[in-house]
């Protein structure tokens, strides 16, 4: 072997090296950053205290911790996955904690990834991974998350983990019957999932994935429920009778970081109770994203149905709090993908998570929220709003291209691939049955590689 040789050779794995080293020095400065912002990790703080109350088989629902007074909000379940927390010392906790979540962080964008370039070679899928995890784990959602030692990032790996499953595989369900068992938000993709199967099922008569996914994760969630009813009957029967339906039990719905409709409508409306305009807002926005959803599904576009749910079960819920945004990841991955012109619309949405916006408004204990102004308004309503811009631009976007894609093939060749408007980059999801597929020796070459 020549020398030239053996130097290309040593020299292919340079980028994959260099994007990991990339990715560990930003995870240092961030560690670093938040020591230096002396990050009090609160919620992991109420995850060791409900862990504690399950060992000494006190009341979850009376337990109060931490100077905040903080409850428990979660399903039972969630205590019974906290009592490791009280294994080990606070200062140990509160490391593998953050630990933990930067991994995750890892976890969620190789998954999202995958979500969105399921083609892409195992190297490829890694080098992408470590520069956008570099970059990422700076947005707000991200570093809230890790400030207060949340769970977040957990569940969203969970979820995806199931929906990035090769066809047929039999474990596809248990993360998101798991992750709804926690916290009952994720229980949205599993409606997504039947529905999706069922239309699907109509249509060709078929077992498929979709069904096979939503039963799989019915199956776990109901299981795990009664599983800890059995082990917790007290606290089972006052989190499903009692506990499920105090909303306010949560926090204020004024509250800047709750940047779900509710809270917009609450700070819109100068009240911590907007009522019947919430639930008809949150019915009707939540009734068009889902079907945006399914059809996308049916299409084969997985990973436009997989954001699309995602985000509608943040904007309908009573409470999203900023740090349950770190579904922003896959959105930004797939803006990323599917726009003809990226920069242009990817751009401002990362710079709407990664700005800290929200937080730029009056916030306190004071309830401030209650007397903002128009212009504060906007700003603590970031995270919804562009949401809904996208959502609003994608379904015109799509109306628009109908008849283009009704012309016959060929039609308009060479023409119209420049004018891509700022509303595409969720548009024209091809399925990925329907991809263009490289020739075997070219995917062995690049495997390779």
């Amino acid at each position: 072997m020549s020398v030239s040789v053996l130097s290309k050779t040593r020299a292919r794995p340079w980028p994959l090296v260099t994007a990991a080293a990339v990715c560990l020095l930003s995870f240092a400065a961030f560690w670093v950053a938040q020591r230096l912002a002396h990050v009090n990790m609160l919620d992991v703080m109420v995850y060791r205290a409900e862990g504690e109350t399950v060992r000494a088989g006190g009341d979850l629902y009376a337990m109060r911790a931490t100077s905040a007074n903080l409850g428990m909000t979660y399903p039972p379940f969630a205590a019974l996955l906290f009592v490791p927390l009280t294994l080990v010392g606070v200062p140990l906790m509160r490391t593998l904690a953050t630990g933990g979540n930067l991994l995750l962080v890892v976890a969620l964008v190789q998954l999202s990834v995958q979500l969105v370039r399921p083609s892409l070679s195992r190297a490829d899928l890694w080098r992408a991974t470590f520069w956008i995890a570099a970059v990422v784990v700076w947005c707000e959602p991200v570093w809230t998350t890790l400030r207060y030692g949340q769970i977040n990032l957990l569940i969203a790996v969970a979820v995806l983990w199931d929906l990035t499953r090769r066809e047929g595989s039999r474990w596809a369900g248990l993360g998101t019957g798991l992750a709804t068992a926690v916290k009952l938000t994720p229980g949205l993709f599993v409606v997504l999932l039947l529905v999706a199967g069922v239309l699907l099922w109509r249509r060709d008569r078929s077992w498929n994935q979709w069904l096979r996914t939503a039963a799989t994760a019915t199956g776990v969630f109901l299981g795990t429920t009664l599983a800890v009813a059995l082990a917790l009957p007290a606290d089972s029967k006052k989190f499903w009778t009692e506990t499920l339906f105090e909303t306010g039990r949560v926090g204020f719905a004024e509250e800047t970081a709750n940047q779900s409709i509710r809270g917009v409508l609450a700070r819109l409306m100068h009240t911590d109770d907007p009522g019947m305009w919430w639930a008809v807002s949150a019915a009707l926005l939540g009734g068009v994203a889902m079907v945006v959803a399914v059809r996308a599904a049916l299409r084969g576009d997985k990973a436009v149905a997989v954001v699309v749910c995602a985000f509608t079960a943040l904007m309908i819920s009573p409470i999203s709090w900023s740090h349950h945004w770190v579904w922003c990841v896959p959105l930004l991955i797939l803006l990323a993908d599917r726009a003809t012109h990226a920069w242009r619309v990817t751009g401002p949405v990362a710079l709407v998570f990664a700005s800290f916006a929200l937080w730029w408004v009056p916030h306190d204990p004071g309830r401030p929220e209650l007397d903002q102004n128009a212009g504060q308004m906007l700003l603590s309503a970031v995270y919804p709003l562009t949401t809904a811009a996208l959502l609003a631009g994608y379904v015109l976007a799509r109306r628009r291209s109908l008849p283009a894609r009704r012309r016959p093939r060929g039609a308009d060749a060479g023409h119209g691939t420049e004018v891509a408007t700022a509303a595409e980059p969720l548009l024209e999801a091809v399925p990925e049955q329907e991809r263009p597929v490289a020739p075997e020796r070219e995917r062995q070459a690049v495997a390779k590689e």
